[in-house]
């Protein structure tokens, strides 16, 4: 493949009308969308407008899901959306809460298929990790998630539900005229770094970010959003200028032999092509550094020579690197780099003048750390040699 190669999605596209119910759900629709499907099914032009506004505060401020409960809408219009529209979330389907306090929800969405979410409550904030695709389509040969096959992009509206029933579970949605509406968050940050690519699903995660960025909905700045890349080089700029979250890019390697075995995307865009659309992204967002995700891997990408070339790399690009120590996972070909080594790759990198914090494995004993997420029902058994083959690293 070559760098000026299309971006080809042959993935399924879920229809807005649920199948089930032949009604369309609001959770997913952009303002102009909704206010276009309001109009059709019978909302006077003049009116469509200020309808959006209302029925906007009732789902994504107050969490609302049932129609009749709008009370500053007419009983007869009520009934008109409640014969038209549902709003309607994933399923949670299980919950584990590890010892940590990390939850990890198994979500079932349309067609019955299932993704992870993760919530991983700090002090003072609280992250939560959604997804974008039913599995992956980038086989990065550490992430357990790439031995799953790519089934097919969530909806914006799956994407946005997963915030919303995260939101349900931690009781977090405001009660109108209660006191509590400006408490602190517990779901205060979002990343893109659940199963699969996001900007292979491009359309669909801008809509539901800027759904989740909305002043008068769920209202999460857009420094409290980061979207993390294997590097998809043509979207970038598209990121910066139609969603403008800040952008983490799963790197993990500093010469494209390494890279192309541990990111097998690297062989379409390779670092020099990746690291030059990346120094344009900080001034087309006004973002404040891209973070660099670098997993740690034992005698794999973790030597001195490796810190000392990424120093090399980055010059130029506002950026700090968290060094991720790997999360092993059943027949991961990998093993986590000790101790001293993540910490004299750390030094190296940060005598250099970049911050390279060590990211603390949270969730590992309910498999929600990073890199282990995978759905059960669409689970690959593979064996440990299969894998380690896929990698490239047999014999």
């Amino acid at each position: 493949m070559t760098a000026n190669a299309p971006i080809t999605q042959d993935v399924l596209t879920i229809p807005r009308k649920l199948a089930e119910t032949g009604k369309t759900n609001i959770i997913g629709l952009t303002r102009d969308q909704l206010r276009e499907a309001l109009i059709a099914a019978g909302t006077a032009e003049k009116q469509a407008k200020m309808r959006v506004g209302q029925i906007w505060q009732w789902v994504y401020y107050f969490g609302l899901r049932d129609f009749g409960q709008m009370t500053n809408l007419a009983k007869d219009y009520r009934a008109l959306l409640a014969e038209n529209f549902e709003i309607t979330l994933p399923e949670v389907v299980t919950r584990q809460i590890s010892e940590d306090g990390t939850r990890k929800y198994l979500v079932r969405i349309q067609g019955g298929h299932e993704v992870e979410t993760v919530y991983i409550p700090e002090e003072g904030r609280g992250t939560l990790c959604i997804s974008s695709q039913v599995g992956c389509t980038l086989t990065c040969s550490f992430c357990h998630t790439g031995t799953q096959k790519l089934v097919r992009n969530l909806t914006a509206g799956e994407i946005v539900g997963q915030v919303m029933l995260a939101r349900d579970d931690l009781g977090e949605w405001p009660v109108k005229g209660a006191p509590n509406e400006a408490t602190s968050r517990l779901v205060s940050n979002i990343v893109l770094m659940g199963m699969g690519e996001p900007l292979y699903n491009f359309d669909n995660v801008r809509d539901a970010m800027n759904i989740v960025m909305d002043g008068e909905g769920i209202a999460l700045g857009r420094r409290r959003i980061t979207l993390s890349t294997s590097g998809v080089v043509p979207e970038i700029a598209r990121t910066a200028t139609e969603i403008g979250c800040l952008l983490a890019v799963s790197f993990h390697a500093t010469t494209d032999e390494v890279r192309d075995q541990l990111v097998p995307i690297n062989k379409r865009w390779n670092i020099a092509t990746l690291l030059e659309a990346l120094r344009a992204y900080p001034g087309l967002s006004n973002s404040e550094r891209i973070t660099f995700e670098y997993v740690m891997l034992d005698h794999v990408n973790d030597s001195k020579e490796d810190a000392y070339r990424l120093v090399e790399l980055l010059r130029g690009i506002p950026a700090k690197v968290n060094l991720i120590p790997f999360n092993e996972w059943p027949g991961a070909p990998y093993k986590r780099s000790s101790g001293n080594r993540i910490h004299a790759f750390a030094d190296i990198i940060h005598n250099a003048g970049y911050a390279s914090p060590i990211r603390t494995p949270r969730g590992e004993d309910i498999m929600a750390a990073c890199g282990q997420l995978k759905s059960a029902t669409e689970r690959a058994r593979k064996s440990r040699a299969q894998i380690a083959a896929e990698a490239g690293l047999e014999g």
